[in-house]
């Protein structure tokens, strides 16, 4: 059951930037001027982002109590990161979302040349994220580390973010999202040397 809504969101958020990618660009900066609001808000806090996120959005991903679902908050924080990550470049040219780049491998490519990876304060932050408890915890963390993405025009696979944040919210699996993250950032390292 999990597995089959883990694809379905991300088929959605998939379908959601190839949507972005291809509006007109005054409707696109528009409506990735709106998601960067919602940056550090609770999915649904912000009626304006509502059509964006929640436009066809299947049914069995919707949460039924009125706190987000974790398919919600994953959609929500992928397609708001993203725009918070695309600011300052143009798409479709220079789009920020880039398959098969890992969110651990987007990392890395933080750490300073000549500095340690072991002793980054980018590897600090990712250390802090991976250990915070609550979404909106994470969400600050994610939004700094985006920021930083964004500086250095690091691109990111935000499909594959869309996964990992739905399985950060279980107890179960979000060890291994993180150790995922983990080995993703120490494998370059490896590749380096």
């Amino acid at each position: 059951m999990a597995e089959q809504t883990v694809q379905l969101v991300k088929k959605y958020v998939a379908s959601r930037l190839h949507w972005l990618q291809n509006l007109p660009e005054h409707q696109q900066k528009a409506v990735l001027a709106n998601l960067r609001r919602g940056v550090g808000r609770m999915p649904g806090e912000l009626p304006e982002l509502w059509g964006v996120f929640l436009q066809d959005l299947p049914e069995e991903l919707e949460s039924k109590t009125g706190i987000p679902s974790y398919a919600e908050w994953a959609i929500y924080l992928a397609l708001t990161l993203y725009a918070l990550h695309q600011q300052g470049h143009s798409l479709p040219q220079d789009s920020m979302h880039k398959e098969n780049v890992q969110f651990g491998q987007a990392v890395r490519c933080l750490v300073k040349t000549g500095e340690k990876p072991e002793d980054s304060s980018v590897l600090r932050r990712f250390n802090a994220l991976a250990t915070a408890t609550t979404m909106p915890e994470r969400a600050q963390y994610l939004r700094n580390i985006v920021q930083m993405l964004r500086a250095e025009s690091v691109p990111l696979d935000y499909v594959k973010l869309a996964e990992d944040l739905y399985w950060l919210q279980g107890c179960s699996t979000a060890a291994q999202v993180c150790l995922r993250w983990g080995q993703a950032y120490y494998a370059v390292m490896r590749e380096q040397e």
